[in-house]
């Protein structure tokens, strides 16, 4: 049987033990566009649909259970409603939840957040990460005075900052420097041109999206250097690799950035995103303060209206002080390591043309063997394996991205670990020769 058969075995298979969901999708298609309102939950024939969730499984609404492996991409670190959290954010809407007022929860994930990234030693709150990194280039351009940002080739910092060989259709319009990722003589190039016009830039430690891209040996370092050299900023975008130690990558990886930006997990699950800085970048934000030499307290303004809201904020700070401990987080980064190590020992075993990249408990699969550095290494993928790796993986009880995303929570186990590479090993086995 060929790949191409495979596939259209392994979807029909899977519509008919789905016949709810599919009527559902039916259903969702008449109100939305493509049947749902987030485009990366898409794949074909149709997506299942969730009916429950509960520490590390998923039911959908065809009585299948899962592990999911996914984590929400990376937001649901914690499980699927840890009990502090829900306790908290319970307690937090019987005392009212439309405050339009400030109130102490926020404070407190402030300090925790503070505590956490030792270069944020000032945090203001959004409710993604999208605008998070929106009011980190915001605060990046007013405080330079500059207007070039420097991103990367395929770079995903938020709906509206989406990045392919071009800035994606509804990224918004800033004066966008675009280069290849982890590659280090293009952005001395771009220095050396435009130094004294570069703003930022912009850059997850990790290339989430992208297929979890780690960086290349010295290109963040570069990166540093250079904004040093050009007074610009370094912008990490944290969003997804927060979770990768306690200070986040920036402290795994002993870089460290202008600016951070935060999100996911970090408001317990819930809507969040978060940006920080020193307390001369971020006094931009003060309208108490008086202005530094060069600078302007309370320039700019920040809005939001459920920017401090009471689940989130109360959901944070339960999550940092009574769910994410730092032996779990490491136990879980580890546990990553041991899956994605697990993973290419089956591909290499079984000859099969797939690898994995990524760090700690982020990692993705990819229809190649290999090595991954860059996007343009991914050029002769076969997507169809990955395809029939993730309905694979779905029949065995495991969800992971249909692109090959994978993001652990706390809640899974090394038995689950165990057990998914166990299934992967017989998935590819019975691909051999195709």
């Amino acid at each position: 049987m060929t790949l191409d058969e495979r596939v259209a075995e392994a979807r029909a298979e899977y519509a008919r033990a789905r016949p709810v969901s599919a009527r559902w999708s039916s259903r969702a298609r008449v109100v939305m566009p493509g049947g749902n309102t987030r485009s990366v939950l898409h794949f074909e024939p149709f997506p299942f649909r969730v009916e429950r969730a509960e520490s590390k499984f998923l039911w959908d609404v065809d009585g299948h259970q899962m592990i999911d492996l996914l984590g929400n991409y990376t937001a649901g670190l914690l499980g699927h409603s840890p009990g502090p959290v829900v306790t908290a954010v319970r307690d937090a809407l019987d005392s009212g939840w439309s405050l339009g007022a400030v109130h102490a929860n926020e404070v407190r994930l402030a300090e925790l957040i503070v505590d956490r990234f030792p270069a944020i030693e000032q945090v203001r709150f959004t409710n993604s990460g999208t605008e998070a990194n929106l009011m980190a280039l915001a605060l990046a351009t007013d405080h330079t005075g500059r207007r070039k940002i420097v991103v990367f080739e395929h770079g995903y910092h938020g709906g509206v900052l989406t990045f392919g060989t071009t800035a994606g259709a509804v990224t918004v319009p800033h004066d966008w420097l675009l280069l290849p990722f982890n590659d280090i003589d293009a952005v001395d190039a771009a220095f050396a041109v435009h130094g004294d016009e570069i703003a930022a830039v912009l850059v997850e430690p990790m290339q989430g999206s992208a297929g979890c891209l780690p960086p290349a040996a010295g290109f963040l370092e570069a990166l540093r250097d250079r904004c040093d050299e050009h007074r610009s900023l370094l912008i990490f975008d944290e969003v997804m690799t927060s979770r990768l130690s306690t200070g986040g990558a920036q402290q795994r990886l002993a870089v460290t950035p202008d600016i951070t930006t935060l999100g996911k997990y970090l408001g317990g699950g819930l809507s969040f995103g978060a940006f920080g800085a020193s307390r001369d970048v971020m006094l931009a934000f003060d309208p108490a303060s008086e202005a530094l030499p060069g600078h302007h307290a309370g320039r700019l303004g920040h809005a939001g209206t459920f920017n401090n809201n009471v689940a989130t904020m109360a959901a944070g700070v339960a999550a940092l002080t009574e769910v994410i401990t730092p032996d779990r987080l490491d136990a879980t980064n580890a546990r990553g390591d041991t899956l994605r190590e697990g993973l290419e020992h089956v591909f290499r075993s079984r000859g099969t043309k797939m690898c994995v990249t990524g760090i700690g408990s982020l990692m993705n699969v990819h229809g190649t063997a290999g090595p991954v550095r860059s996007q343009s290494d991914l050029a002769t993928a076969d997507e169809r394996l990955r395809e029939l790796l993730f309905f694979a993986l779905l029949d065995a009880g495991f969800y992971i991205a249909p692109r090959g995303f994978i993001a652990l929570s706390l809640e899974v186990t090394d038995d689950d670990v165990a057990a998914v590479v166990a299934a992967v090993d017989e998935w590819a086995g019975s691909i051999v020769g195709d």
